[in-house]
């Protein structure tokens, strides 16, 4: 047979086409200065973790003798997946439920023991979960007796009952083979097997309610519908972006944002607090596409804002999510119009009526007198002043607007979002080619 030395095994795995099968494990030992070898006492190669086995080490009809050996990149998960391997095997032993144990010893570069310890571990552990839990859970009422003679039949015994802080509480026995049990309701789940599921007896819930959608959701569909209609494409983008992303780009200041302690990468440091960064990379990969007749995308999604007062449940949660709507249209001209009249369309969907002064700038006054909109809801439009607004950079200085909204039961005028043309620091930023108009709106205070 051919040799090889452990760099050039592992080249040949990876490029080898009757190897392709392997390749897939090479990288998690390829870059490593020492590669893992099991040899026997004459210095013969049995495997090379993960990668191979060797061709002496393979189990045949009349093997009686069979070594187990577990590699993994965690201890703790290699030590789990032995123990279950382990013990499935040690029922078909001459003894069953037998297994000859194996010291593994950890050396320096010296040759010297530092550690060791011996496997396999046979780990078992105590866990506990509240009897009434466990009865309220399956929908059964046994009694804590009964409870500990189901868990011996499922194989979480020697299991005894005990009192905490004034509860009974079941303690189970768990199993080395039995590492999915992790939580009380894991324990409870196994109970109700033991039970038998067809042996609970249904019955009807003591509360009666009617599911309905919430009216965000409801009107976000609604939305949904419309924009489509009126040629925009929707997309639905990632929760999370870049800091930069979020705000140098779009040429905004660095605010509060929730942002993850251990991000996978820079594109997923913070949560979005705009949608516009999905839209114009949205954009960005989709160059190919034909831009003559005007590029249209929307989005009605979530946005993240930090908020030390916002309560769910009675708990503090530190940040909020607020629905908004973001549309985005670029071709060969800015198309600030096109948004500009989709910002109308919304309004009009939603029974919101434009102020008299706004009126006045229109060429369809008239038609105003059939318009349906609720009583006392008025919306307006006004220069988008720079500094006056987080999202004023992102926009061409004298091209932009804020969307004043009034209502009944709100004092004042309060601004619900902007549109305009978006500045051409930011399509550079983003690598979008052509001019483009933006609007993004807060969706709640539609409502």
């Amino acid at each position: 047979g051919e040799s090889f030395n452990a760099k050039a095994l592992l080249e040949h795995y990876e490029t080898e086409v009757a190897c392709k099968h392997l390749k897939p494990y090479v990288p998690i030992i390829k870059d490593s200065p020492v590669y893992p070898v099991v040899l026997d006492g004459s210095e013969t190669v049995l495997s090379l973790p993960p990668i191979i086995n060797g061709d002496k080490s393979k189990i045949t009809l009349g093997t009686k003798n069979v070594f187990i050996e577990c590699t993994a990149t965690d201890l703790t998960k290699a030590n789990i997946v032995l123990d279950t391997v382990v013990t499935m095997f040690s029922e078909y032993a001459a003894k069953p439920f037998s297994v000859e144990p194996v010291r593994v010893n950890f050396e320096n570069e010296s040759g010297e023991t530092t550690k060791s310890y011996i496997t396999p571990q046979m780990f078992t552990r105590k866990e506990c979960a509240d009897v009434d839990f466990c009865n309220s859970l399956i929908g059964i009422n046994e009694t804590p007796e009964r409870m500990v003679t189901l868990c011996n039949k499922i194989q979480l015994g020697p299991a005894e009952l005990i009192k905490k802080d004034g509860k009974i509480l079941l303690q189970v026995t768990v199993p080395p083979t039995r590492s999915d049990i992790l939580h009380p309701v894991d324990i409870a789940e196994d109970i109700g097997i033991a039970y038998g599921y067809n042996n609970i007896v249904k019955r009807v819930p003591t509360t009666s309610t009617v599911g309905g959608e919430q009216p965000l959701h409801a009107l976000g569909d609604l939305l949904r519908e419309e924009i489509a209609r009126a040629g925009y494409i929707e997309v639905l983008t990632h929760g999370l972006c870049s800091i930069n992303d979020n705000f140098t780009a779009l040429r905004r200041a660095i605010a509060p944002a929730v942002s993850l302690s251990n991000p996978a990468n820079i594109e997923y440091q913070v949560v979005r607090t705009t949608l516009l960064p999905g839209l114009l990379k949205t954009l960005q990969h989709n160059k190919s596409a034909s831009f003559s007749n005007g590029f249209k995308l929307f989005e009605i999604s979530d946005v993240v804002y930090p908020d030390n007062g916002h309560v769910v449940t009675k708990t503090i949660v530190g940040c909020k999510n607020v629905r908004k709507i973001c549309a985005v249209y670029a071709g060969p001209t800015s198309g600030f119009e096109i948004i500009h009249g989709l910002v109308d369309r919304i309004m009009t969907l939603t029974e919101v009526a434009p102020e008299e002064e706004y009126i006045k700038n229109s060429a369809k006054g008239q038609e105003e007198q059939y318009r349906v909109s609720r009583e006392g809801w008025y919306y307006t439009i006004q220069e988008l002043k720079e500094g006056g607004h987080s999202s004023a950079g992102s926009y061409f200085p004298g091209r932009a607007a804020e969307v004043l909204l009034t209502k009944p039961g709100v004092e004042g005028k309060i601004s619900i979002g902007t549109f305009g043309i978006l500045h051409p620091e930011v399509l550079g930023n983003f690598d979008v080619l052509y001019p483009s108009s933006a609007l993004e709106l807060d969706m709640e205070p539609l409502l």
